[in-house]
């Protein structure tokens, strides 16, 4: 006669029966920490790159973030999931007809990603948005905005092309006129300015030129130049940005600034455009910095065509990261926060529509992906 076998040798042989040749289940109070961790530590995650990171389904990160925000541990939003305790975004009730009028530049791929992370913000908050496409004309802006307004728009997100210093001028007074609550998105008014009580959101350009510079430098590159467009409030504190740090660098034997491409100034009247590769080769720089993607991919073959290898002859930095690491050699780039400037810049906006009061200018901070493009010398 055979032992009796115990319940729980019983059980747990059934277990494995059911679970072999598959990983066995995560406990759901496991998994539970680990989506608290999470979120607890980015600030707010969107539910698919949760499932993606768990490897579960969608809909078990839903059921579980269900059950989480019930216990009050997380706040749901629509696909996303915030840690409690971060304050609640402002939301203003929708009035019927009305919108936020989003206007940006024709041509402009760099505000892409700020108008799509507005877009979330806004229609999470209730508000449709109305994109307004502004054309590559002087003063192209202010009859978009007035026919906004007076189709019923609620709010406006601007970003002027502002293609010179006298364009920018020229429209400080409008805009401190404007009736409804207004943010510009990746563009400051000029101290004193009519416009200088206008909100705005925009990155850090001179922390951005800090990153390039002090990479290069701490790669041991002491004659750099920079290439850049001339023709957006962007480019022109980028250039200010960097004549001021490489100014006050004195490891720095060489340096300069030229145009990036014969077309990235403002006007007739620019600064003409020097040999890039030519300057490169005779005055012996071995790091360079490139503003935005697209000329600076170019930049880098008219290198490739006069001998000049990247990066064992010459280092590159790119300015803007869109398609910074899609070239052949994938280049080193300075990324502003163009996502998350738009998601601000919506938030300072719904704010204001909800009757807040104080002006906000808000810079956010770039970052630096070092890729292949950039070595020690």
């Amino acid at each position: 006669m055979k032992p009796a076998i115990p319940p729980e040798i019983v059980m747990l042989t059934q277990t494995v029966k059911r679970t072999k040749g598959r990983p066995m289940r995560e406990p759901s109070g496991a998994r539970r920490q680990r989506i608290l961790g999470v979120v607890g530590s980015r600030g707010a995650v969107k539910v698919s790159e949760l499932a993606a990171e768990l490897e579960v389904s969608v809909v078990t990160v839903r059921r579980d973030v269900e059950e989480m925000a019930r216990a009050g541990v997380v706040r749901r939003g629509h696909g996303v999931v915030r840690p409690v305790g971060v304050a609640e975004r402002p939301v203003a009730e929708p009035v019927a007809g009305g919108a936020v009028a989003l206007v940006v530049p024709e041509r402009h791929t760099y505000l892409y990603e700020a108008v799509h992370g507005a877009r979330v913000v806004l229609e999470e908050a209730g508000l449709r948005v109305a994109l307004h496409i502004a054309p590559q004309v002087v003063g192209a802006e202010r009859p978009i905005v007035e026919r906004a307004l007076a189709e019923g728009a609620r709010g406006v997100l601007l970003a002027p092309r502002w293609r010179s210093a006298d364009a920018e001028t020229a429209d400080h007074g409008w805009l401190a006129r404007i009736a409804v609550p207004v943010v510009l998105v990746e563009r400051r008014p000029a101290a004193g300015s009519a416009a200088h009580a206008v909100d705005s959101v925009c990155s850090d350009h001179w922390y951005g030129a800090h990153l390039a510079v002090d990479h290069l430098v701490g790669l041991g590159h002491r004659r750099i130049l920079l290439a850049a467009r001339d023709d957006s409030p962007t480019a022109r504190a980028l250039r200010r940005a960097f004549t001021e740090i490489v100014t006050a660098r004195p490891e720095i034997d060489d340096w300069g600034v030229v145009l990036s491409a014969p077309d990235a100034g403002p006007g007739p009247g620019a600064e003409p455009v020097a040999g890039f590769a030519d300057q490169v080769r005779e005055r012996g720089i071995t790091g360079v910095v490139l503003h935005g993607d697209v000329e600076a991919l170019m930049l880098v073959q008219e290198l490739a065509a006069h001998g000049v290898r990247v990066p064992e002859d010459c280092s590159v930095v790119a300015y803007d990261d869109v398609v910074a690491g899609m070239g052949g050699t994938p280049l080193t780039a300075v990324a502003p926060p163009k996502a998350e400037v738009g998601k601000v810049a919506a938030e300072v906006l719904l704010r204001r529509l909800a009757g807040e009061r104080g002006v906000r200018r808000v810079e956010l901070l770039p970052t630096l992906t070092v890729r292949g493009s950039t070595m020690s010398v």
